[in-house]
């Protein structure tokens, strides 16, 4: 893994996860790891002990510029221990999927400490069935989704029993420097990054001379993409509410066989698919919610990747956002998915992910003082989205720890302006994975939601005449609430008995 190790400095996009981050909005990520059998739990703390140099991200603290003068630094923990980022927690018994679950929404609660380098793991015994689990917690201006998922392939192993790692070979490491070494780092770093803009800039302008494209351009089109959204304050949903501390989880997991047959039968990528799910969800959440979903659209933000090749293996984000009306009103799952199909084909064609991330840089030029201070006003009403839906692609083969195999790999991700409902999507090992984050205090029917969630894939899946898969469920169960209402185009049995079938 190929770090950008030379740079210290936090990047704007990195520095915003920091400035934003509220105690009613926690900005980490994380996930739910579940392997076979009692994983011994100081021989993983030594598994990770034998490869955390090859993430020195991972022994560093976030230190602010004096007085905020340039965005904060990475900096050896000079305290680092990992006992204090790895912990264990046992589940009461009789240790069910449904308590791990409970378990992991209360670990994801609260923000993480920033007196020492930004993440945390808890290894959960207990669990039913001879499993572990493992709920890991890092904040998102140390990673995104793209660069999380890289780094799992770091902390786990390809094989039960892998060649020993390199030996490791400690440098000195230097201390955090003092406040007014770090104040004037920051005046130098400022003018450095100034005459890297406009070195950018006149690059930029020599390339739209050869090839009649520049960023103002492109960044142009995206603004006249957006802005009927803009202009448009959106339908808000009932879970769009402010947030509290609290977190609730439920997850739903499919055969990616039967995704990638859903796409060769109706056309679409993985993510159009995974947008008509959700749309179909939550069109059948509203309706049990007393909402018409006549004519309904659910407006969807959608982190892409925007990183080079050069830059895979890289910490920190490089993602810009798609925003997405995604019909919920929709009944035919398969019109549902070709109407998003030619509606993120279209976003594409118009390079609006690569405008709106020029848009970002743009706004990174702002004084990282002007840009801290913003992050303590009071966010405004959201009047864009419903909530975020990010899909991360993970590895396709199996994965193990200290020779214990990798069962199942949930996602979990961060709430923000009033959103209280959020979905993470990744793939691992031939099944596709849905984290459903929920402020139970704005969704405490999230697992209805889940519910829906499957029976949409079934009727998705039904639709578009793919056969169902006889891959055996490996990870957590699902949960179930009997709550009564009328399923669209169904009656209620027939939906429950849907969702069963998604299983």
């Amino acid at each position: 893994m190929s770090q950008d190790n030379d740079r210290r400095r936090f990047s704007a996009q990195d520095a915003s996860f920091l400035y934003m981050e509220r105690p009613e909005a926690p900005l980490h990520i994380g996930s739910i790891a579940i392997f076979d059998g009692a994983v011994p739990y100081e021989r993983f703390v030594q598994n990770i002990a034998s490869k955390i140099h090859l993430i020195p991200r991972y022994q560093q603290r976030a230190v602010p510029a004096p007085f905020n003068i340039g965005h904060p630094t990475w900096e050896w923990d000079p305290d680092f221990d990992l006992h204090r980022h790895v912990r264990r927690v046992k589940l009461d018994r009789p240790g069910t999927d449904v308590q791990l679950m409970e378990t992991s929404a209360k670990l994801f609660e609260g923000m993480l400490d920033r007196n020492k380098p930004l993440w945390e793991m808890y290894q959960v015994e207990g669990l039913e069935g001879n499993r572990t689990a493992l709920v890991s917690k890092v904040h998102h201006c140390l990673v995104d989704g793209v660069s999380g998922i890289e780094l799992l392939m770091i902390v786990f192993d390809v094989s039960s029993n892998p060649a020993p790692p390199p030996p490791v070979v400690i440098d000195a490491r230097p201390s955090i420097p003092a406040a007014p070494t770090r104040f004037i780092d920051a005046i130098f770093d400022n003018m450095t990054e100034r005459l890297d803009r406009l070195s950018d800039l006149q690059k930029s302008t020599v390339d739209s001379m050869i090839t009649g494209e520049s960023r103002t351009r492109t960044a142009l089109r995206s603004l006249e993409a957006t802005q009927p959204y803009m202009a448009n304050p959106v339908a808000r949903a009932p879970f769009n509410k402010p947030l509290t501390r609290e977190r609730r989880l439920a997850c739903s997991e499919f055969s990616f066989a039967e995704i990638r047959g859903i796409r060769a039968s109706c056309g679409g990528t993985v993510n159009d698919v995974v947008l008509t799910v959700l749309a179909g969800a939550l069109g059948r959440y509203l309706e049990m919610h007393g909402h018409s979903t006549q004519d309904r659209k659910v407006r969807i933000l959608a982190p892409v990747n925007v990183r080079r090749e050069d830059e895979r293996g890289n910490l920190g984000n490089r993602v810009s956002m798609l925003l997405i009306e995604a019909p919920a009103g929709e009944h035919d799952p398969v019109t549902r998915l070709r109407t998003i199909t030619e509606t993120t084909e279209k976003l594409k064609r118009q390079n609006v992910a690569s405008g709106t991330e020029i848009l970002a840089d743009f706004l990174g030029a702002v004084p990282p003082a002007i840009q801290s201070l913003a992050g303590l006003l009071p966010p405004p009403p959201n009047n864009l989205a419903n909530l975020v839906c990010t899909n991360i692609p993970g590895p396709m083969i199996p994965l193990y720890s200290v020779g214990h195999r990798l069962l199942a790999h949930y996602p979990m991700m961060p709430l923000a302006w009033e959103m209280g409902v959020g979905c993470g999507v990744t793939s691992y090992d031939q099944k596709l994975y849905f984290g459903l984050m929920a402020d139970p205090n704005a969704a405490p029917d999230v697992a209805r939601l889940k519910e829906f969630l499957d029976q949409a894939f079934v009727e998705l899946r039904s639709a578009a005449g793919v056969d169902r898969s006889d891959l055996p469920q490996m990870g957590a169960a699902r949960q179930t609430t009997r709550v009564g209402s009328r399923r669209r185009g169904s009656a209620a049995a027939a939906g429950e008995r849907m969702a069963a079938d998604a299983g």
